[in-house]
């Protein structure tokens, strides 16, 4: 210390006699954790899906959806019977497999049985047609499902296009196309879908056999007006959000490097949209879904012999006193699908949306 020179009075440098060996001494273990990052580095989906899971609903909706997913998968590569298929034991035609109950054989099964031979249980037992009940709901799921998630393809492929091109060209451009959007607003949806089955009855013929041509009419109009009605919401709702990105700094700064308004809209925009496109797109299946279960309840949905909740439910109704449970599967199996999904929703808007953060 005395070698170190004194500090001069109008000199800005540090006077080291002040300073003690302690004054220098390494930093411990606490002040240098205090110095790291307090949280890794992560995305915003990485950030969302923690969130998520944090969401005991959401989370339990996942197990229950997944385990329906892996039901109606499974299921016709266990259960021997068909959809379409009527029983029958050694190639006869089972009359008396009419209405059976849960877990329950005819009496040509119960003889078959007997004789040593092999019969897989009905675990829902029997419609009026004589035709496997669980394998129906199964199939009755997949078509439900499978319409409910392509419709919600349909409606986010279109209203994402529509509002995006409307929210960033602005001006009269946006001016006209909302009114369109107004008037699409007006238009009833469920007459459309039974118009549109009229008139496609008459004119229009799938390949015999063909996926289509067994899903029938009903389902390909009601595919149309979700294609052509069921995007306004979604389309709207992107609008207002790119409306607000688009005045942001770095669009800005995108336009003034001379990027193209495609580029700016797919890099910039829409992944800041994702919150919205994600929590509209998971809210949308379920409303597919039972619309699709209305038309169906109501005769203009599926075609015969092809099942689909709606059509089963639709079909135990005229046997409500007597086999009660027909009713009880397929409503129960709706309730739960669209239960899942709206807890689903609910739980990736809370994650998601960046406004609902603390």
């Amino acid at each position: 210390m005395n070698d170190i020179p004194k500090k001069n009075i109008l000199s800005a440098q540090v006077d080291l006699s002040k300073f003690t060996d302690a004054s220098f001494a390494p930093a411990t273990e606490e002040e240098k954790r205090q110095q790291d990052v307090m949280s890794e580095s992560t995305t915003f989906f990485k950030d969302g899906m923690r969130k998520l899971f944090k969401n005991p609903l959401a989370v339990g909706s996942l197990v229950l959806l997944a385990v329906i997913l892996i039901t109606i998968i499974v299921a016709p590569m266990v259960v021997p019977y068909r959809y379409e298929e009527i029983l029958s034991v050694n190639g006869k035609r089972d009359k008396g497999a009419k209405n059976l109950a849960p877990f329950t054989y005819s009496e040509m099964e119960q003889r078959y049985i007997e004789n040593g031979g092999e019969r897989f249980p009905h675990i829902f037992g029997t419609d009026e047609q004589c035709r496997d009940y669980f394998i129906r709901v199964v199939y009755g799921t997949r078509i439900s499902l499978f319409i409910g998630f392509f419709a919600s393809i349909i409606v986010l492929i279109t209203g994402m296009l529509y509002g995006s091109i409307s929210g960033y060209m602005g001006g009269r451009t946006d001016l006209i196309m909302m009114r369109i959007v107004d008037i699409i607003y007006s238009l009833p949806d469920m007459l459309m879908i039974i118009l549109l089955k009229v008139v496609l009855d008459e004119r229009l013929r799938f390949p015999p056999g063909s996926f289509l041509d067994r899903m029938g009419t009903s389902m390909v109009s009601l595919f149309i007006v979700f294609g052509l009605l069921y995007w306004v919401s979604m389309a709207r709702l992107i609008r207002g959000q790119i409306l607000s990105i688009k005045e942001n700094e770095y669009v800005l700064a995108a336009r003034a490097i001379g990027a193209k308004p495609g580029r700016i809209i797919r890099k910039h925009i829409l992944p800041n949209c994702l919150s919205v496109i994600i929590i509209s797109t998971a809210l949308q299946i379920p409303s597919a879904i039972f619309t699709e279960s209305f038309l169906s309840f109501v005769g203009i949905g599926v075609k015969a012999p092809m099942p689909s909740l709606g059509s089963l439910a639709n079909a135990a109704r005229e046997g409500l006193q007597s086999y009660p449970y027909k009713l009880v599967f397929p409503a129960v199996i709706i309730c739960l699908i669209v239960l899942s999904l709206n807890l689903l929703g609910d739980g990736l808007r809370d994650a998601f949306d960046p406004k609902l953060k603390r």
